[in-house]
């Protein structure tokens, strides 16, 4: 007899959120025709298909050989009541420290864009305190020791009253690098600002909003025509040599054949370290978007970057360890007129992966693995970036590397933030994005844009109040089942 074969390969199993109601909902990882789904089964709502990846040997590489063990933080804020993600905190179970911690210092800002994942706008006047402040910067202390990388953010947190103060708090702390996430309006508008603002560097950096070149995509992201002021912001803080890199919100149909021009804008400035791409998720404020339509993953974004930049190749942009799921990056070193060499030009592309094991062998050394994971990281700064860098590339007998500075390192990054549809709790368990609470808490970026953002906290009280009755019906029902063993 032919037994029937399901046209798929069964490759994993995990966990997700329903779309709909957020409660738990069981998952399948599917493989078919090349591409990775995941498929979610709800008891109230029925059962979901998401795409995960369209490149099935991209993802497997993510999973089976770019892993590493996880990173603890100093502490753990919260503990294992509800299960992930209704405990963050961080809890035990979370398997990564933050390589990125953010602190949103106000729900104020200036602009009031159609995409806005903490829903900011003209009409929200809060700002924390400086007490609140402070509370957050401590909390990221203590959940990290000596801290990577402290993003200030918003709303605008350029518009905060007390926002140099507060770059002051955060000096006065061991935080090794600074990242101020801006709009560019009030840098390209107020000199003195971006003038003062450079005294902080080096050790700062500018995470610039910078979504597109052209009228039309600007306006339904952003809502406005920033073509001039982003212009006006890059070209004061390219005069004032202050790090920056350009950050595209990218979103199917609107702006995804725009990768490769911003990349090739970023090169031309000598304060551009990089581009990061960061694919529309639906959280917050997200007007006009669909996801069958409007989504992009990982994989794709993957391969515009080979098709469009006329630089890096599939090869050079590879999974990021701490997370590889939802991180991917490509490194090239600045050469005369701007012009940029990928990193994997180094390292040899062909030795870089081992494709016969489920292990990675760089150069033939092994002992080199550790240094690439190391570069290959989102708790960088631009200096730090050289220095890995510049000690990787000494290391491979092929190479004659001279002392690189920040100033010659160049990195796109991919950072996929998921949502109700695509969460994958192993994915989300790897987080090392989190945002800074002033209870202490240290809480991933999807699973507080989820669970713990405003007005979504009662959602999340509602489904731990459902978790505690089932907990206690679980208790009730064991009951006479135990008695009955000790008599």
């Amino acid at each position: 007899m032919t037994r029937k074969v399901r046209p798929y390969l069964f490759y994993d199993t995990t966990q997700s959120v329903c779309t709909r109601c957020l409660r738990p909902a069981e998952a399948k990882i599917l493989v078919k025709d090349g591409q990775v789904f995941m498929d979610k089964w709800c008891p109230a709502h029925g059962t979901e298909r998401v795409l995960v990846s369209d490149d099935a040997d991209y993802y497997r590489l993510c999973r089976e050989v770019y892993v590493k063990p996880p990173e603890m933080p100093q502490r753990f804020a919260t503990p294992m009541a509800y299960g992930c993600p209704y405990d963050c905190g961080l809890c035990p179970d979370h398997m990564q420290h933050s390589c990125l911690s953010i602190v949103e210092i106000s729900d104020h800002c200036n602009l009031r864009c159609p995409t806005c994942y903490a829903a900011s706008g003209p009409e929200r006047l809060t700002h924390r305190s400086m007490d609140e402040v402070v509370a957050m910067l401590d909390a990221i202390v203590a959940s990290e020791g000596e801290a990577d990388v402290v993003q200030i953010s918003g709303g605008e947190p350029t518009l905060h009253p007390r926002f140099f103060d507060i770059l002051d708090a955060a000096r006065a702390r061991p935080i090794k690098h600074l990242m101020v996430n801006t709009n560019g309006l009030r840098i390209a508008q107020d000199a003195a600002f971006a003038e003062r603002l450079a005294g902080y560097a080096p050790g700062l950096e500018v995470y610039l909003q910078f979504d597109s070149l052209r009228r039309e995509a600007l306006m339904d992201l952003r809502g406005a025509d920033l073509r001039r002021p982003h212009g006006e912001a890059l070209a004061r803080l390219d005069a004032l040599g202050i790090s920056t890199t350009l950050v595209m919100t990218v979103k199917r149909g609107v702006n995804d054949d725009e990768i490769g021009d911003v990349i090739r804008h970023g090169q031309a400035f000598g304060c551009v370290r990089g581009v990061t791409l960061q694919p529309v998720q639906n959280a917050g404020r997200v007007e006009a978007y669909e996801a069958a339509k409007h989504r992009l993953t990982v994989s794709e974004l993957r391969r515009r970057i080979a098709e469009q930049s006329g630089v890096f190749t599939l090869a050079d942009v590879l999974p990021v360890p701490c997370n590889p799921d939802t991180l991917a990056m490509a490194y090239a070193l600045r050469g005369p007129g701007g012009s940029l060499t990928p990193l994997t030009r180094y390292l040899d592309a062909t030795t870089l992966l081992s494709g016969d094991r489920s292990t990675i062998v760089f150069e033939g050394d092994p002992a080199l693995k550790a240094s690439v994971f190391k570069l290959f990281s989102t708790n960088h700064s631009p200096e730090s970036q050289s220095n890995c860098l510049s000690e990787l590339l000494c290391c491979l007998p092929r190479v004659d590397a001279p002392r690189l500075s920040y100033r010659d390192v160049f990195r796109v990054l991919i950072v996929q933030f998921m949502d109700a549809q695509s969460l994958d709790i192993r994915a989300l368990k790897k987080s090392c994005i989190h945002i800074a609470r002033p209870d202490g808490r240290l809480i991933p970026f999807e699973s507080y844009n989820l669970f713990y953002r405003d007005e979504r906290q009662a959602e999340l009280a509602q489904i731990r109040a459902e978790i505690d009755a089932q907990r206690e019906q679980r208790r009730q029902a064991v009951m006479p089942t135990v008695s009955i063993a000790r008599a």
